[in-house]
């Protein structure tokens, strides 16, 4: 993306603590990142939200700014221990290089994990007003950040506690229509049961026990064999879903079925539990892009949504009424989270005060697939338009008009096929 390579000429040694700040690493499904430090660093406290959620601030022993960065991080699985997740790039703890730029740090399990977007912002919230008490100081400015769940989480916040903060910075989260959201989802697993029959035990809305088990070790081999061996059906199944994927790329293929139905078979039981029932109904979709269409929408299974997960949906959609600075991040082929929630939700914002919402497209394939300078770049453009303040070291200036056309670009863009880097 030109003006960010423009933006980001200068490489600093520490951009790699941003990197996660997005949550640029660690989001990726399959794998979670490791929970706890070993041992907790000199200038870092734990303890107990009111909610009963795990918080951890961290305050630099000198050179404190007085701002402080606090992280939303991505989705874990409900079968995983509340912990500190994300919070590793490679060997490297975070918060210490947070605290070396000269930022405090602040980051909550949630009180549960698997679907804890509502319950996230309150456990957010009370990470905020706990802060004061351990640094012996309230902040100057407070940056919210998050990736994927954790995205939105932030914008939530910007939206609905913007009392609290100075500005945001939203890394590719379902921003647009969480209820959208769970319909791809929902879709892209009948419609991969339609092209690959009995490759994963029925049924799509309630997921045996033994596919959660047995994920890694029975399931991610047996999909990965047939997208594999059955091109055609693979292509399909990208073409009607419109998830996204790397041109001429059968490894990109593997990745987004194997990616997408991480979600799908870690998540629906979590959030019918939540939800109060199932939230995905396809009763009236009409699916194309297959060589059989007609076929496909006899025979693809049926769902119908119960009402009160419907209901219950509505807490976890966004308003896009924002009144600080939000800055997003979203690489255009993103296979989990589509980049089209950024077009929905440039389509409800309304902006007051100090509200401005500046979207950043990434031109590339992968969930929260950014590189250094790309996520120290939109962390520098957010401070600078919520304060007029530089981050050292980077230019001192950005240009939001090619972020724009940028963004135009984006827009334009097949939805669903992206040419390799």
């Amino acid at each position: 993306m030109d003006i960010l390579r423009r933006f980001c000429m200068r490489r600093l040694w520490f951009i790699v603590s941003l990197v996660v700040i997005l949550g640029a690493t660690g989001i990726a499904p399959a794998a979670a990142a490791p929970a706890l430090a070993p041992a907790l660093p000199l200038g870092c406290q734990e303890g107990v939200l009111p909610s009963g959620a795990l918080s951890l601030i961290c305050i630099p022993a000198s050179g404190w700014n007085g701002d402080l960065v606090v992280w939303a991080h991505g989705y874990v699985a409900f079968n995983e221990p509340l912990g500190f997740y994300n919070l590793y790039l490679g060997e490297t703890y975070l918060p210490d290089l947070v605290q070396s730029l000269g930022y405090a740090f602040a980051t909550t399990s949630y009180r549960t994990n698997g679907l804890a977007i509502v319950s996230g912002v309150d456990d957010v919230t009370e990470l905020i007003a706990a802060f004061p008490a351990a640094a012996g100081q309230a902040p100057v400015h407070t940056y919210m950040t998050g990736a994927s769940e954790g995205g939105i989480v932030t914008a939530l916040m910007a939206e609905r506690h913007p009392e609290l903060l100075t500005g945001a910075l939203s890394a590719c989260g379902p921003i647009g229509d969480f209820k959208k959201q769970t319909e791809y989802l929902g879709d892209f697993r009948v419609l991969f049961d339609y092209f690959f029959p009995n490759v994963l035990p029925p049924s799509p809305i309630n997921i045996p026990p033994q596919v959660i088990a047995n994920w890694e070790s029975s399931y991610v081999p047996a999909i990965t064999q047939q997208v594999r061996a059955n091109p055609r059906q693979a292509l399909q199944l990208m073409s009607t879903s419109r998830a996204a994927t790397q041109m001429y790329s059968m490894n990109s293929m593997v990745s987004t079925a194997v990616n997408v139905l991480w979600y799908n078979v870690f998540a629906t039981n979590d959030a019918r539990a939540k939800l109060g029932g199932n939230p995905f109904d396809n009763r009236t979709r009409l699916y194309s892009g297959s060589l059989n269409d007609r076929l496909l929408n006899q025979r693809v299974q049926r769902f119908s949504a119960d009402p009160a997960a419907l209901t219950a949906l509505r807490a976890y959609q966004t308003s896009g009424a924002l009144t600080v600075p939000m800055v997003t991040l979203h690489t255009t082929g993103d296979e989990v989270i589509p980049f089209w929630h950024q077009l929905l939700y440039r389509g409800k914002l309304q902006t007051s005060g100090r509200g401005q919402l500046l979207q950043i497209p990434i031109f590339r394939y992968g969930h929260c697939n950014f590189t250094s300078d790309e996520a120290l770049a939109g962390f520098a453009i957010m401070v600078f338009i919520s304060t007029g303040q530089q981050v050292r070291g980077l230019p001192d200036h950005f240009d939001p008009a090619q972020i724009e056309r940028d963004f135009q670009k984006a827009q334009s863009l097949d939805s669903g096929v992206y040419q390799p880097d």
